[in-house]
């Protein structure tokens, strides 16, 4: 049993397939794309122990994958340049399809080679992560990390298939489940507040990987995304801004742990949306008792809901110099995204950053 959920973007319209057990039956979604033309698999070094066989016997792909290695700092010039330059050797053509078969990074990079590469060759989504099915597969973001910052350099770049099976996930590890699962979460905290109420009472079960509180969390999130990306694809009206909720605070968390695994993104996120709604409360812009529902769920399921347990120690002023390299920032103003209440997110461009650094200051403490 499968479902299909279709992002409504004219010309670039294409569908995201969910169902358990759905990579062992791959060719059935992809071969009527790739029509017998090249396909080649690109993976990380986790993924391809776990993952790879079944892909690659389930399309009969001869060609040797590139397997690239785990891990945020794949997200390179350094693995853009090697990837693209592999592809070119590997005479990868305009009308080809690649595959990204992995995570957040691995999304991210191949999406960006697919849409750099003789000016855009076209690419399949196979997320392997909670965070890449709930969230990053879908919409067509993409990116490299860079000295300055994180995602700095990147394009939008729409899959041509996205294919969900949340099978995949019993091979997470407990700590990666949760951070995927503050991205689903999300989802409620935005817009939906029913939903957060549903995560609430079943957060656990999801964590636990429930089969049918997985793919309600799953599809319930891809569906609000796809929404949002119809609406705002590339970002230039307010709407999908709001899928940005807590990452003005994860990525500086992110950039004051190097962009590691001592703080995986998902983590900071988690982290970065509970500061958000703290803040909020602290502006008088939303009730205390929601803020603190937010840190709670949260806490619950075992992620960082702050600084200290996130494992950084900064003053406000360290943190807001890594914000003022957010690729938001126009005219010198960086809009927060921050919150009436659960499920009514919205974006304010008055944030003062002096007032940010000042409130986590206290947060510090």
């Amino acid at each position: 049993m499968t479902r299909t959920i279709a992002v409504e973007l004219g010309a670039r319209r294409y569908d995201i397939i969910i169902g358990d057990g759905i990579l062992s039956d791959a060719a059935t979604y992809i071969d009527p794309l790739t029509k017998g033309r090249n396909t080649i698999i690109i993976t990380d070094e986790n993924v391809a122990q776990n993952h790879l066989a079944t892909l690659s016997d389930a399309l009969k792909i001869n060609s040797a994958p590139i397997i690239l290695p785990a891990g945020e700092s794949t997200k390179s010039w350094q693995h853009l340049s090697l990837l693209c330059d592999v592809l070119l050797s590997r005479g990868v053509e305009r009308g080809d399809h690649v595959i990204a078969l992995g995570g957040g990074v691995i999304g991210d990079l191949v999406g960006f080679a697919a849409a750099i590469l003789k000016r855009g060759c076209n690419f399949i989504q196979i997320p392997t992560t909670l965070l890449a099915q709930v969230d990053s597969s879908v919409g067509g973001k993409t990116a490299i990390n860079t000295s300055a910052g994180k995602n700095l350099v990147g394009s939008f770049y729409q899959p041509a298939l996205v294919l969900i099976d949340p099978c995949v996930l019993d091979t997470l590890t407990a700590r990666h489940m949760r951070a995927g699962y503050a991205e689903a979460a999300k989802y409620g905290l935005i817009n939906d507040p029913e939903f957060f109420s549903w995560c609430e009472k079943n957060g656990a079960s999801v964590l636990a990987g429930h089969s049918a509180s997985r793919l309600h969390a799953i599809e319930t999130s891809i569906m609000s995304k796809a929404k949002i990306v119809a609406a705002d694809e590339r970002e230039t009206d307010d709407v999908r801004a709001l899928l940005n909720l807590g990452h003005t605070f994860a990525h500086a968390l992110e950039a004051e742990t190097g962009f590691s695994d001592a703080l995986l993104h998902g983590e900071a996120v988690a982290a970065g949306m509970a500061i958000a709604y703290r803040f909020s409360a602290h502006l008088g812009l939303c009730s205390g008792e929601d803020a603190m529902r937010v840190t709670d769920h949260l806490r619950s399921v075992g992620l960082p809901s702050g600084m200290k347990s996130s494992g950084v120690v900064a003053s406000g002023d360290t943190l807001v110099k890594h914000m003022v390299h957010d690729k938001k920032m126009t005219g010198g103003t960086l809009p927060f995204i921050l919150a009436h209440g659960i499920g009514q997110a919205f974006v304010d461009k008055t944030v003062s950053l002096s007032d940010v650094a000042a409130f986590l200051d206290t947060e510090a403490r």
